[in-house]
């Protein structure tokens, strides 16, 4: 009777479920003095090695024993042994805190000033030189901070950054949220790149209104860059007719050497052949470049020097 009035304890509103995150809260603080117990088969030489007093290690045994409604141990005077259910739970506590240890060490680390991690998602367009030159200059005097390296499109990062898998991200157009810091830290020119054969090639400079006919390749919405575009070509007054959708800012440079349309893109790490690349003289076609993070989170002490290096870069982020 006694057995059956403690698991209707553990029964949720409905009846028909048990609390497990109710049972797993009440049971944790306990279930490291049961493996010492269980260890050592002695309450008394248990409560010495854990530095507990004896009659606290008692009542808490007892009250876990209650609380499962089984009984872990057979007593035998001082002494105790493990039942089969006892044998059954220790092996499962034992996987539990070493996980708890693990996690343990492992945050412990990467909050390490000298070793420790930031978790850092940049743009695509920003991995092939501006990041690794960025990494670089910052491990001058961090030479063992680690670094996990996330490439993705503006918004997508947004969501890692707000869900808690990133520290930090450069990304454009610089976010304007409640729940975000940003810093804008440069600013980035924007070309037409037309195919070179196209009618346009031989010229340098261009009014982007002049390109209101052309076929267009951009990113595919959702991306920050594919945004500007779209209102570049609304501030020309028109809305641009695009062909083909990617991912990649060189992916579309390949497909304008194609000759398959031309696109509004950020200069290349290195000239691609096949492409004439043509500044906009109107509107202004540039593009604005920031590092975000969630508000209201403490940084690690990896973080906060990663972050004040970035912040130290503005107007300097971006290669020559």
């Amino acid at each position: 009777m006694v057995h059956q009035q403690r698991s209707q304890a553990w029964l949720s509103p409905s009846g028909d479920t048990e609390d497990t995150a109710g049972m797993s809260g009440l049971l944790a603080p306990r279930l490291a003095y049961f493996a010492g117990v269980a260890r050592t088969e002695h309450v008394t030489r248990a409560a010495q090695e854990m530095n507990v007093p004896q009659s606290t290690l008692s009542r808490a045994m007892v009250r876990l024993e209650q609380d499962l409604g089984v009984d872990l141990f057979a007593r035998h005077g001082r002494t105790v042994s493990l039942t089969t259910a006892g044998r059954t739970f220790l092996a499962s506590v034992e996987r539990a805190l070493a996980e708890i240890e693990r996690a343990a060490e492992e945050v412990r680390a990467d909050a390490d000033p000298a070793t420790g991690k930031v978790a850092f998602g940049f743009l695509h367009t920003m991995g092939a030189e501006t990041v690794p030159g960025l990494l670089h200059a910052f491990r001058a005097d961090h030479p063992r901070v680690r670094f996990s390296l996330v490439q993705n499109y503006g918004e997508a990062m947004l969501e890692r950054l707000r869900a808690g898998e990133l520290d930090l991200c450069l990304t454009s157009p610089v976010p304007d949220a409640p729940d975000l810091v940003a810093r804008r830290l440069d600013e980035q020119k924007l070309r037409l790149v037309v195919p070179a054969d196209h009618r346009l090639a031989a010229r340098r400079r261009i009014r982007l209104a002049e390109a209101a006919e052309e076929t267009f390749v951009t990113l595919e919405p959702g991306y920050g860059l594919r945004r500007i575009t779209d209102d570049l070509c609304r501030q020309a007054g028109f809305r641009p007719r695009v062909a083909f959708e990617g991912e990649e800012a060189e992916t579309l440079r390949g497909l304008v050497a194609a000759g398959l349309g031309v696109a509004l893109l950020p200069p290349p790490t290195v000239p691609r052949p096949g492409v004439v690349e043509l500044t906009v003289t109107a509107p202004r076609a540039a593009r604005e470049i920031g590092v975000a993070w969630l508000a209201d989170r403490p940084d690690t002490p990896p973080v906060a020097a990663f972050k004040k290096f970035l912040l130290s870069r503005r107007g300097n982020l971006l290669p020559a």
